[in-house]
C-alpha cells in the first residue's frame, strides 16, 4: 500500500475517483475565471469595461494590463487553499 493509499481515520481507504473528480472540478472552475478575466475583460468586455476607469486609465485597458495578473495571483491562493482542503477531505498525504 503507498502512502497516498494508507487508511485513514477507521482503516478506509481514501476514494481516489472522488479526490480526482473534486481536484478537476477545483482547477477547471479556476481556469474558467482565468480565461473570463484574461481574455473577456480584456478583449471580449473591453468596450463596456472602458465606460469606466482606475486611476485614469480605462477599465478595459487596466483589466488587460493589471487587473488579470492581480486575479491570477488570487486565483493561486485560491488553488492551493482548496486543495489543501481536498487533500485533508481524502486523507492524501503528499
Amino acid at each position: 500500500m503507498s502512502e497516498t493509499e494508507k487508511p485513514v481515520n477507521g482503516g478506509s481507504r481514501p476514494d481516489n475517483s472522488a479526490y480526482w473528480r473534486a481536484t478537476l472540478t477545483l482547477t477547471l472552475s479556476l481556469l474558467a475565471i482565468w480565461f473570463i478575466v484574461s481574455f473577456g475583460a480584456g478583449i471580449l468586455f473591453r468596450d463596456f469595461l472602458d465606460r469606466f476607469s482606475i486611476g485614469g486609465a480605462p477599465l478595459g485597458f487596466w483589466f488587460a494590463q493589471q487587473g488579470a495578473i492581480y486575479v491570477f495571483v488570487v486565483l493561486i491562493f485560491i488553488y492551493c487553499i482548496g486543495m489543501n482542503r481536498i487533500s485533508r477531505k481524502y486523507g492524501i498525504k503528499g
